[in-house]
């Protein structure tokens, strides 16, 4: 028998016959539902057949049948009522089990999210992309009309989403765009590593969303549900519809708070913060100030993250506060980091070294925080060293900074854009959706393997518009990505080692040498990293004006 498990509650299977009942009678089942009608098939047992059979070995048996691809929405309350009143577990069937399926997720509309529906359908392996709009409607059929249509629909608002649509604003002034994000606020999320060590305030990080909307754009303040990219069609909470002729994808990434037992019930408190949430930053310097003796951890979890250096640059601040307040000597720093090595590019490495010794500062690989007791002061690991089991170690602390797992958002997982692991899937060069022509996707959610900086996005989003406008005029992509990312590693209060880097760890400066070498630690870096960078995110990569960041063409063959 092949049940495919939805819940707790139910299972739902293909075609079953008599012979298979006693099976499932011992698998723990208590009731049927049949959602085939008798007849479709010359071999299927009539449900009279099975329902007089099932009762002998005490199973109840309902009767819903479903005609394929008509399920009404009478159909799917039918099935939620039926649910409730017969004795669990239940197991469903119909031809495929797709029917069944389809009559869970519609029935379970009001009461779970698309996103969690959609997953729990994939993971059994049923494709509930046809009756997505259904879902986002309650679970009741809405009309195909299309609440509204633009040339292009931008989703998200953050730095990829802005910038890339000035820059198609700058290309194509009379395109009619529509950013999608439900957020008031935009953060210079860059900002936090800096405001965490004292340098910034957090207040100048913010900027209010409507401040920062390209003039012409329309803003859609709402979230996205669900993609139907074949009806070239965004579904949003609601079950409102928004149609395009092209369009972007870059929401950025979700932090997985939940993913760690325990933290989020203790962040802000007892000791924990993060840099990577606004309000806990400042937390994060109150925290470096306050502490005069005692033991400091710094986690990272395993990858892709935003900004791979953040974790460390929190311990290298922190480290250079306490040095220079003299209490360094009495404080035991340790870097605990789910991968093996320090940094992902070897160039940069030995400068970081250098760091991690002057700062006496311990680095545990293969350490991924599972847990933590923020009252009793206490973290837990699982230490997967290569070719040795698993060993969970407990480590006692009195300041704690997390960086939390992080993963695609929910309804990017579970979408037809995504790829086996969840990231929106693209053509690394062109970062052209690779199924669907009409689409690209840029900053931290889409595949390419490329660090996940606001760095990257400011050359992506030039290459995206560049190759978005030849599409509409019916030209082959022109521009290519290299994978460039930034990661200014603030090393101490006033030095910054400046990695900059491509696909495969290929070393990409935008300077010469002379003027600043990247793999050392450098005042001029500094500079760039505290003056002159956040005017160039606001005032420059946030309005479409390119500065060193012009598209690479794709050259002629």
């Amino acid at each position: 028998m092949d049940f495919k498990t939805l819940t707790s509650g139910l299972s739902v299977s293909p075609q079953i016959t008599i012979a298979d009942l006693p099976a499932i009678r011992d698998a723990g089942y208590r009731a049927i539902i049949c959602n085939r009608p008798d007849g479709e098939g010359a071999d299927q047992p009539t449900f009279d057949e099975i329902q007089a059979a099932a009762e002998k070995l005490g199973l109840e048996a309902r009767y819903l049948p479903i005609v394929s691809g008509k399920v009404s929405d009478a159909d799917a309350a039918g099935f939620g009522a039926a649910l409730t009143e017969l004795p669990g577990p239940v197991l469903a069937y119909c031809r495929s089990g797709t029917r069944s399926a389809t009559l869970w997720s519609l029935s379970q509309a009001d009461r779970l999210s698309v996103a969690d529906i959609l997953a729990t359908t994939n993971a059994a392996g049923y494709d509930m992309g046809g009756v997505v709009r259904r879902i986002a409607n309650g679970g009741t059929t809405p009309t195909d009309r299309a609440d509204a249509r633009f040339d292009v629909v931008i989703v998200g608002g953050g730095a990829a989403g802005i910038s890339v649509a000035s820059s198609l604003k700058s290309r194509k002034p009379d395109l009619d765009i529509a950013i999608i994000d439900p957020a008031d606020i935009h953060y210079y999320q860059p900002g936090w590593t800096m405001v965490g060590g004292g340098i910034f305030d957090a207040q100048d990080t913010v900027r209010t969303m409507g401040s920062l909307i390209p003039k012409d754009v329309h803003w859609i303040k709402a979230a996205v549900a669900a993609f139907e990219p074949k009806d070239d069609a965004v579904v949003l909470d609601g079950c409102r519809v928004v149609k395009y002729d092209r369009l972007v994808v870059c929401p950025g990434l979700k932090l997985d708070w939940h993913k760690v037992e325990g933290l989020v019930e203790t962040l802000g408190k007892n000791g924990v913060t993060s840099n990577y949430r606004y309000d806990l930053a400042p937390y994060t310097w109150e925290l470096v100030r306050g502490l005069k003796k005692g033991r400091a951890i710094f986690t990272q979890p395993p990858m892709p993250i935003k900004c791979a250096g953040a974790p460390q640059k929190a311990m290298y601040l922190s480290g250079d506060a306490w040095l220079r307040n003299g209490v360094l000597k009495d404080i035991d720093i340790h870097f605990n980091n789910a991968g093996g090595v320090l940094f992902g590019v070897k160039d940069y490495v030995p400068a970081l070294e250098g760091y991690v010794k002057k700062y006496g500062a311990h680095l545990n690989f293969f350490h991924n925080l599972v847990a933590v007791d923020g009252e009793a002061r206490k973290a837990w690991f699982d230490v997967a060293k290569p070719d040795t089991p698993v060993e969970r170690v407990e480590m006692e602390f009195d300041m704690m900074h997390v960086c939390p797992p992080q993963t695609a958002p929910d309804f990017i997982r579970v979408s037809p854009l995504a790829d086996a692991a969840g990231w929106v899937d693209v053509d690394q060069s062109t970062l052209r959706h690779t199924s669907y022509d009409n689409i690209w996707s840029l900053g931290d959610v889409m595949n390419a393997p490329n660090a996940k900086t606001a760095a990257a996005a400011r050359i992506q989003a030039p290459i995206v518009a560049e190759n978005l406008a030849a599409d509409i005029e019916g030209k082959a992509p022109v521009a290519q990505y290299n994978g460039y990312g930034s990661c200014p590693l603030t090393v101490e209060r006033g030095k910054i080692v400046l990695a900059e880097f491509g696909y495969g760890g290929a070393m990409l400066p935008s300077f010469p040498k002379f003027l600043l070498d990247g793999t050392k630690p450098s005042r001029t870096a500094w500079l760039l990293k505290e003056k002159i960078l956040p005017p160039i995110y606001w005032k420059a990569m946030l309005k479409g004006r390119e500065w060193m960041a012009k598209p690479e063409k794709i050259s002629a063959r």
